[in-house]
């Protein structure tokens, strides 16, 4: 049986993961990509990453992409962190004198310098959230992805995150995808709500945009929202 080449059209039980989106983002903005669970956001940024291809439609980047999508994306856990900031920085193109260069700034910032020769393997969730992000920080990329990974680890490397951000954003386009609406809030310029797969309010009223997204998760809370019960057995 051959494959078909048409790639618009759907067979039997199939719908497009987005459909219709059309965003623009400049070096020195910051747009928030929020929406309910299975809405779209971290099927875009595989796109926009080269994880994966559109089947319709193109995307156009200028400069070097990273990416901050899962917790130990792009990490060998039976290497080393030192060894994996080594091999991220050739995967992402960037040759090692510049990466010696940035190195002692990369594993200051991420407060591993008593863990930097172990096996990431070892690493807990928060630690490569460390390392990762002190990776994303220190090698000036043109164009930033960060999926939900900020909120994995201790609220002071949290913070200093943000201010990295803050910093970083004068020279690069990012595109945070949260469910956490404060850091939203905090360092985005624009917003982007996304269910089903469509653009439902792209535009600079950050307040605006999250009661979007809240009116999009409110049958979901609604269901999911427990009873409490006190100690005496009975419904308070």
């Amino acid at each position: 049986v051959g494959i078909e080449p048409e790639t618009d059209r759907l067979r039997s039980g199939e719908f497009w993961s987005l459909d219709n989106v059309s965003l623009e983002v400049k070096r020195g903005e910051c747009l928030g990509l929020i929406g309910p669970n299975g809405a779209g956001k971290s099927t875009l940024l595989k796109i926009l990453n080269g994880i994966i291809a559109p089947d319709k439609g193109r995307v156009e980047i200028k400069g070097k992409v990273g990416a901050l999508i899962e917790v130990t994306a792009g990490f060998h856990p039976m290497l080393t962190g030192r060894e994996n900031i080594y091999i991220n920085g050739a995967i992402l193109g960037i040759n090692k004198e510049e990466i010696d260069r940035k190195y002692n700034e990369i594993v200051e910032f991420s407060e591993l310098e008593d863990f930097i020769d172990t096996p990431v393997k070892h690493y807990s969730s928060g630690m490569n959230v460390r390392l990762g992000f002190a990776i994303a920080a220190q090698m000036e990329f043109d164009v930033l992805l960060i999926d939900e990974v900020l909120a994995v680890g201790d609220i002071g490397f949290q913070i200093k995150c943000f201010n990295a951000i803050g910093k970083i954003l004068k020279n690069t386009a990012i595109i945070f995808v949260s469910h956490q609406m404060p850091q939203i809030t905090r360092i985005c310029d624009r917003v982007c709500v996304i269910g089903d797969g469509e653009v439902i309010y792209h535009g600079k009223d950050i307040s605006k945009g999250i009661n979007y997204y809240y009116n999009q998760c409110e049958t979901d809370r609604t269901e999911m929202r427990p009873n409490i019960v006190g100690g005496n057995g009975k419904e308070k």
